[in-house]
């Protein structure tokens, strides 16, 4: 049942919600792309080189089949008038009573969610330990499931693409092609949600050879690196010019975090990335504010591990501000992702390291002299400082003064954080 239905292009058109937890060493990818974008193409593609892919539209067909307890279950709500005449539903007389019917919709949901999600979650306990899970989910964005994986993979493929392979492949005419594209997020929505975007507008050669360089570069390295607990860390210092993307990465993993560990616990955009306009390593700090720092130590930091946010072995600390006092500690997780660096800085919420690392960026943030002070130093460091840990000793100085300044700041315009 896990795997491609080659030639199956029907869809469910009750939505699916099949809730995905990330728990276990098991590396989850959510693939979704508008319908005639070619995301059937890439989901072959993956199972061929290894995936355990997983259909949640077939899956919906599957709980409702005939003889099953799911279409029983549907019979007993909406009466034998949605079956056909060979006893199997008739999505279309079925879709007549609940679009029509708001609580008619919640009560199928009621259905056939839990079934599908059951079912997923039976398929994904049976894959191996060390594999890599791929969900097709048409309605991913839609139903807003992006944060319950490790890695959301969306296809995109230009509007006149579309419509021209639902028309050749499916025999939809112009207005229906585009009354069932017009029906699903648009593309904004998705890039929005996209970890990955691959573009599907070329040769098929081009959409396997793009699949492939994904599989081994970042999907293989990214499952061992969640089974093994590993956190990824750049070697080499590179100071990234200001990328306008930052803060919807910076949003996407805060997402993530939030479904791991709660929405009760406070989740910020820190350091250089969280301030327009200034370059920065291309490593995106978050702060994740805990009660305490045993609290950090306990099954928060299994679940941040589970998450794809693994803790960073040693000791960690901020140095204090001013100078001369006892060392600010904390806990550091990175991320398993070798193709998005992290840094997840876990403090005690309302501790001076907290504090600071909050009133710094609004500070900068706020003042555009010091702004582009930082900037001049940022450029002239990096290009002198042969290593991360140099690059970031030698600017401690400046961050006493700034510490000062950003105080003087705060008081005066009554900033809290």
């Amino acid at each position: 049942m896990a795997g491609i239905a080659p030639g199956d292009r029907s869809r469910g058109w009750f939505g699916v919600r099949p809730v995905i937890l990330l728990t276990g060493p098991v590396l989850m990818v959510g693939l979704t792309g508008g319908i005639g974008s070619g995301k059937s193409a890439v989901a072959s593609r993956l199972a061929g080189l290894g995936a355990v892919v997983i259909d949640s539209d077939r899956i919906a067909r599957e709980v409702v089949a005939p003889g099953s307890e799911g279409l029983a279950e549907i019979v007993a709500a909406f009466s034998d008038r949605v079956l056909d005449s060979h006893g199997a539903l008739d999505r279309a007389a079925l879709g007549s009573v609940v679009f029509a019917d708001q609580a008619a919709r919640r009560r199928l949901e009621a259905i056939t969610h839990p079934r599908v999600r059951a079912r997923t979650v039976e398929l994904t306990a049976a894959a191996p330990v060390d594999a890599i899970v791929v969900n097709d989910v048409p309605l991913l964005v839609e139903v807003g499931l992006a944060p319950t994986y490790h890695l959301v993979l969306v296809v995109r493929t230009a509007m006149r693409t579309r419509v021209e392979r639902l028309a050749r492949d499916r025999g939809m005419d112009r207005a229906e092609a585009e009354r069932r594209i017009a029906a699903q997020a648009d593309d904004a929505r998705r890039d929005a949600a996209a970890d990955v975007l691959l573009t599907n507008d070329g040769t098929r050669d081009e959409l396997h050879a793009a699949v492939d360089a994904l599989w081994r570069d970042r999907l293989v390295p990214y499952e061992r690196n969640v089974r093994e607990r590993r956190a990824v860390r750049p070697e080499r210092l590179v100071l990234t010019d200001p990328d306008p993307t930052w803060p919807r990465q910076y949003a996407r993993l805060a997402a993530r975090i939030r479904h791991a560990v709660g929405s009760d616990l406070r989740v910020d955009h820190i350091g250089s990335t969280a301030v327009p306009g200034l370059a920065a390593k291309d490593v995106i700090d978050i702060q994740l504010s805990v009660p305490s720092l045993a609290e950090a130590d306990g099954p928060l930091a299994q679940r941040l591990a589970d998450a794809g946010f693994p803790r960073l072995p040693g000791d960690w600390w901020d140095n204090p501000r001013p100078p001369g006092g006892g060392r600010w500690e904390k806990r550091l997780h990175g991320s398993a992702d070798p193709a998005r660096p992290v840094h997840l800085h876990l403090r005690e919420a309302g501790s001076p390291g907290w504090r600071y690392a909050l009133l710094t960026r609004d500070h900068l943030r706020a003042d555009a002299d010091q702004r582009a002070a930082y900037l001049r130093l940022k450029r002239e460091l990096a290009a002198s400082s042969q290593d991360v840990d140099t690059y970031c000793a030698r600017k401690e100085p400046w961050f006493d003064e700034e510490h000062l300044r950003a105080e003087e700041w705060a008081a005066r315009t009554g900033w809290r954080p």
